[in-house]
């Protein structure tokens, strides 16, 4: 199996950041089945580790990442399985974003390239994000006939409001960028191209130096307030996709995608 995550540790001050990079070395860095569990994994594996308290997640040089693969043969498998298989499976990314939202220790995303959907989706369930100034962010599911999943949508509701949110999400080919989603407040840092993970280890610095204890106290406490209704808000997005993933404009908007053509939705 291909192992596209790997694990640094010991890194900062007291050698309490930890290094995530995540690279398919494809330049596209796409979400298949296998690196969402793999992803999900790293994030569990700090679960008792008591000596760090920061950790950046690093994508590809040119890409944090493209999204879900749709072109992955586990991924694809998808349009055969029985419902109770498809809900089983797709539970997979909100699983992800789930354990890297949880985490007690301080998260950041280094984001150079483009950020596409389940890209954007982990990005939005880490702490801070960096962003290059010459990436992107798009999400793109509706344009595929899905609906956006992995409990993102109360997520970028807390960071952005309720309009930015459908703007994002309903306008499915528009790029947001850098600056846009500084603006917005999808990122915190904005920074020189080929520099996100430089700066993004900059502010690591900086946590890494506070008292480890309260910090990831603090962490606890505002996302039990931020979070505490998103289950309640998001708990049928998993059935809201496997139910979307059923119709005729998800088959047409996925066949578009793979042919690179404009889809023709006819809402059904």
């Amino acid at each position: 199996m291909a192992e596209y995550v790997r694990i640094e540790k010991g890194h900062g001050p007291e050698g309490r950041i930890a290094i995530v990079r995540f690279d398919r070395g494809d330049g596209i860095n796409a979400l298949s089945p296998e690196a969402l569990r793999q992803l999900t994994d790293a994030a569990r594996s700090f679960e008792d580790d008591a000596s760090t308290s920061v950790v950046v997640l690093t994508g590809g040089s040119k890409a944090f990442s493209a999204g879900f693969d749709l072109r992955d043969a586990e991924g694809r498998s998808r349009k055969d399985m029985d419902l109770g298989a498809l809900r089983r499976h797709l539970k997979l990314g909100p699983r992800l974003t789930r354990a890297w939202q949880e985490m007690e220790q301080i998260t950041i995303g280094a984001i150079e390239g483009f950020c596409i959907g389940g890209g954007v989706a982990l990005a939005v369930a880490l702490d801070f994000r960096v962003m290059a100034r010459d990436a992107h962010m798009r999400v793109p599911e509706i344009a595929l006939g899905m609906n956006m999943s992995w409990q993102s949508v109360p997520r970028m509701l807390h960071l952005i409001g309720p309009a930015r949110t459908k703007q994002a999400v309903i306008l499915a080919d528009q790029r947001i960028t850098a600056g846009e989603a500084y603006e917005w407040g999808l990122v915190e840092e904005v920074t020189d191209p080929g520099k996100a993970f430089d700066t993004a280890m900059a502010l690591a610095e900086k946590v890494a130096a506070q008292p480890p204890l309260s910090v990831a106290m603090t962490k606890l406490t505002v996302n039990r307030l931020a979070h505490a209704l998103d289950d309640l808000a998001s708990h049928m997005d998993v059935d809201q996709f496997a139910l979307a993933s059923l119709t005729e404009d998800h088959k047409e908007g996925v066949a578009a995608f793979l042919e690179r053509r404009k889809p023709k939705f006819r809402g059904r």
